[in-house]
């Protein structure tokens, strides 16, 4: 790092948009089309910046890093320390833009790996959320999803993850269980017998529901069950058995959010198939050594990152460094002042750049305006 030290630290949001609104989960209500991007710019006294989502942060998180080195914030060998984990997505950037290389070069070389050339990763369309409450009848509000899923197909997406568990909250249960089925099955048919299908109950099912879904739907050949409910070891060994004996082939993905602290005990006993801890909250160094556990237990790994738009570009760089990395989620948003058009999503994949550090840019005028109207700078002195 040639004793390189952080000179002054710039945070700020900027606002994007969805192409249109996100509607319901099982149990939140609109999710709507705005879209917060919390970015914070790191600068070395020798000139190197790099840039990164950080939230949360504040100005009395930033000053203490004034003047640290590098070299005790970042090591290419081993990644980011504990103690600068808050910038810990500026810091990758910062080393890959120092060094002339991707981030996910660094991470596979952290890992032992050797990243392919160039990298492309699978990515569904996280887009189909329970945008049909308003509609009278199965067949429109199944209708409307499968036109959704349309939309995603034309535009590069060849899986796609299903908002389910209208009957948790949103609809009378038997209606609401009816219609996801009605859903999943109408949008099998508008994407193709080669898509991916995802579908994601948000912990809105029990046991027996998420076993009468997934019956009803046996032909669409689910890929995988997320969240089906509150993390269960009992429950999830009844689930993963009844899969089993059912020939479904159905994976069992659990992790998003504020995940059980036995999951991963569930995950080596063999019960659930695949870890979505968020990219952001688990951290990328924090998931370097929890993907090569999963991969030691034959366990995939798909990271969340939903509602701040930068995840679609950095955790794609995860995969490079775990062998059972399954997909990018693609939360479709255009942000102003973030340009992320080296990323391309085509026949199912993210094309990843092979630029130095995220290879994002900023616009400059639009992130300061950012930093002078919701967010701070500070600088050594």
């Amino acid at each position: 790092m040639n004793g390189s030290r952080i000179n002054s630290i710039e945070w700020g949001t900027l606002v994007g948009q969805r192409p249109r609104k996100a509607g319901c989960n099982s149990r939140i209500a609109v999710h709507g089309q705005e879209v917060h991007v919390p970015l914070a710019r790191v600068t070395t006294d020798d000139g190197s910046t790099g840039f990164g989502p950080c939230r949360p942060f504040s100005e009395a998180d930033a000053i203490p890093f004034l003047g640290a080195s590098l070299e005790d914030l970042i090591d290419s060998d081993r990644g980011v320390a504990d103690k600068s984990s808050k910038i810990e997505y500026p810091l990758w950037d910062l080393l890959g833009r120092r060094e002339g290389r991707p981030v996910y070069r660094l991470l596979a070389e952290v890992a032992g790996k050797t990243a392919s050339e160039p990298l492309r990763v699978r990515c569904y369309d996280t887009s189909l959320y329970i945008d049909d409450l308003h509609l009278a009848t199965d067949e429109a509000g199944a209708a409307l999803i499968a036109a959704e899923a349309s939309y995603g197909y034309e535009h590069g997406h060849r899986s796609f993850k299903i908002k389910v568990g209208r009957g948790a909250r949103h609809m009378p249960l038997v209606e609401g269980n009816r219609r996801d089925a009605a859903v999943i099955l109408a949008v099998r048919a508008a994407v193709g017998a080669e898509a991916t299908i995802l579908i994601d109950a948000n912990n809105g099912y029990n046991l027996n529901i998420a076993k009468q879904i997934l019956r009803e739907t046996a032909d669409c050949n689910v890929f995988w069950l997320e969240e089906a409910f509150h993390e269960d070891g009992a429950l999830y060994e009844d689930l993963h058995t009844w899969i089993e004996r059912e020939r479904l082939g159905v994976k069992i993905a659990d992790g998003e959010g504020l995940a059980s602290p036995m999951l991963l005990d569930y995950a080596r006993e063999g019960f659930v198939d695949i870890i979505q801890y968020d990219i952001f909250s688990h951290g990328m160094t924090n998931w370097l050594e929890t993907g090569a556990q999963l991969d030691g237990w034959n366990v995939c790994t798909a990271p969340h990152h939903y509602g701040r738009h930068v995840g679609n570009y950095v955790s794609g760089h995860l995969a490079a460094a775990v062998d059972g990395f399954l997909f990018v989620e693609w939360d479709e948003v255009t942000t102003p002042g973030l340009d992320g058009s080296a990323y391309r999503v085509e026949e199912g994949q993210v094309l990843l750049p092979d630029a130095p550090g995220f290879g994002l840019k900023l616009d400059e005028a639009l992130f300061q305006q950012a930093v002078a109207a919701n967010g701070f700078a500070v600088e050594r002195g």
